[in-house]
């Protein structure tokens, strides 16, 4: 009977968690996944397509989808919605010219129906340079304050040091037995 027991408290705590890490190009999407996986940073070129990769995080199960970012690429994203539970949205916090068009891109996945029920998790990176926009500013373009139909947090971070990286980690654990 025990044997039964922790076979079934097994398959419901390994559970995997699909994730989709996305953003516009040089966010630092790529930086963050092998910074999660390896503790390192590697040198990364534009992602054509995807990679993917799975995080444990205290037993817990994440598949990381990590998704180009360019604009020709971007379309494409909602091939990757189905089954997701949390998207992380990296943004480059030096990158004033364009959070009009993150903006854009995080109302349009949500309004998705794929991706109804999932949990947004936000990266304001590259906090290490002079002159970045802070998370409170980011939250406040961004009008974060108004999605009241998922969870959702930002998180300053580096993706060169992993700084921050764990605390927005711990937030998607804390979010996986919350549905």
């Amino acid at each position: 009977m025990g044997l039964i027991f922790a076979k079934l408290w097994s398959f419901f705590c390994n559970q995997e968690h699909k994730v989709i890490i996305v953003g516009l190009d040089n966010a630092g999407k790529t930086t963050i996944l092998y910074q999660f996986l390896m503790n390192e940073v590697v040198h990364t070129s534009p992602t054509i397509g995807s990679n993917v990769e799975e995080i444990v995080v205290k037993n817990t199960h994440f598949l990381m989808w990590d998704i180009g970012g360019q604009e020709s690429l971007r379309s494409s994203w909602n091939t990757y919605y189905s089954n997701t539970e949390f998207i992380i949205l990296v943004i480059d916090s030096i990158d004033r010219e364009r959070l009009s068009i993150t903006k854009e891109e995080l109302y349009r996945m949500l309004a998705h129906e794929d991706l109804r029920k999932a949990s947004v998790l936000i990266f304001a990176n590259k906090q290490d340079m002079k002159g970045c926009m802070t998370a409170a500013e980011i939250s406040k373009y961004l009008t974060l304050s108004s999605i009241k139909d998922h969870p959702w947090h930002i998180q300053s971070c580096c993706a060169l040091t992993g700084e921050g990286l764990c605390q927005g980690l711990e937030w998607m654990t804390s979010r996986t037995g919350v549905r």
